[in-house]
């Protein structure tokens, strides 16, 4: 439970950190760099024995999916988002995770779809109330996009998982990251991003890409361990209004109150009813 609790306090300052010194800079850098440092924390611990190289290729692509594609376009959506609207927004992860569960498995839990439509309902109460609506809606789909592509990578990194029990999680994770590495560093070759950056930016990004994706995820596969499954999926989430309150009160955002109040009321309701 501590390890949990530690790690959503690390991601909650992330949201603002990232809008305060790196929105400037390139997200396709700020990605690659992030996953860069992240794969150097998790290759100590890398083990390919037993692994085929048909398994290293598929977790190397679920990494590029759950990791790089989902930071490149989390990363993107802070340059059209508030750092609070970015957590909110995050929110309706776990819902994408049964929905595209479901679609696997061609069910479909009228549950989880009430709890999507709900969460677009939570959302728009922050997003009507934006100075500019059309900008909020593209940070809004480049959160979304973020938020698929990490659903879909825990999902599918699940089922290959099962399928290969005697590995150890630790073993392959660097795999993923090399995965998602690989394509946010051929993001940034494709966009020919000058790399110039200021002391602040530099420490940003050794926190988002040492603490915050290294020693995070780490911390937060051990402490899931620990917990039952109900205080993993509340954990899942804490992030969320610690990174809002985080960023209204350390980073000086503002917000219209009421609106931010009824849309994580609603939000928080679809997470609730997608678990039930």
């Amino acid at each position: 439970m501590v390890q949990l609790i530690v790690v959503s306090i690390i991601w909650a300052f992330s949201f603002g950190l990232i809008k305060r010194f790196l929105v400037g800079v390139d997200s396709t850098f700020v990605s690659a760099a992030r996953l860069g440092l992240a794969l150097l924390v998790f290759l100590p611990f890398l083990r390919l024995r037993g692994v085929t190289l048909k398994v290293a290729l598929t977790f190397a692509a679920i990494g590029a999916v759950q990791f790089g594609v989902m930071y490149l376009a989390y990363i993107e959506s802070f340059r059209y988002l508030r750092a609070y609207e970015a957590a909110l927004f995050t929110i309706t992860t776990p819902i994408m995770v049964t929905l595209f569960a479901d679609a696997l498995d061609r069910t479909l839990r009228f549950r989880a779809l009430g709890a999507a439509l709900l969460a677009v309902v939570g959302t728009g109460f922050v997003a009507v109330k934006s100075t500019d609506l059309n900008v909020t809606l593209i940070g809004l789909a480049f959160v979304q996009l973020s938020n698929t592509a990490f659903a879909v990578g825990q999902v599918m990194y699940r089922r290959v998982r099962a399928g290969h029990a005697s590995l150890r999680d630790r073993d392959v994770f660097a795999l993923l990251y090399a995965g998602a590495f690989a394509i946010a560093t051929a993001a940034m070759i494709v966009k020919g991003v000058p790399l110039t950056l200021t002391s602040p930016q530099l420490l940003t990004l050794l926190y988002l890409g040492v603490l915050a994706s290294g020693v995070g995820f780490f911390l937060w596969n051990v402490g899931a361990t620990r917990v039952s499954s109900g205080m993993l999926a509340v954990m899942n989430n804490a992030k969320v209004p610690l990174a809002v309150a985080v960023s209204l009160i350390f980073f000086g955002e503002q917000a219209h109150l009421p609106s931010l109040c009824t849309s994580v009321a609603l939000m928080a309701a679809a997470v609730w009813l997608a678990g039930t």
